[in-house]
């Protein structure tokens, strides 16, 4: 899975926490067509001061709910980008009190040998994925 980080403004429930990673590793998976157990999120909750997030003049309204999605990924198809940022925001609105205009995704894109899952081994590049 691509690295997923979460921000947002502290305050959520550990349950509203988790309800918002399923539902990302969820669509993720289906969009990216990714491996069982290919599951690498983290969150970073914030007081309200630390986060300004604006619009770029779109008139987005914003509120203590806004979550930054930010992914690193091995580079994706752009169909398949357009899909998870619909449908995540879709998912997000529907089964959370989180409105669509809160939500914000940015996918950065890597290669295979800028990853190593652990021992020190770059495991895309040895073969062991």
């Amino acid at each position: 899975m691509p690295l997923m980080r979460v921000d947002m403004i502290r305050g959520r429930s550990k349950a509203e926490i988790r309800q918002i990673l399923d539902i990302a590793y969820q669509i993720a998976s289906e969009e990216f067509h990714l491996l069982p157990r290919d599951r690498y999120q983290v969150v970073t909750q914030h007081e309200p001061e630390e986060m300004v997030i604006e619009d770029v003049g779109l008139g987005l309204p914003r509120s203590a709910k806004f979550l930054l999605f930010s992914l690193t990924s091995s580079p994706r198809a752009e169909a398949d980008k357009e899909r998870f940022y619909a449908r995540l925001v879709q998912e997000l609105s529907t089964h959370t009190d989180v409105a669509p205009s809160d939500i914000m995704i940015n996918l950065v894109t890597n290669t295979k040998a800028d990853w190593s899952f652990g021992n020190g081994e770059a495991q895309f590049l040895n073969g062991k994925l």
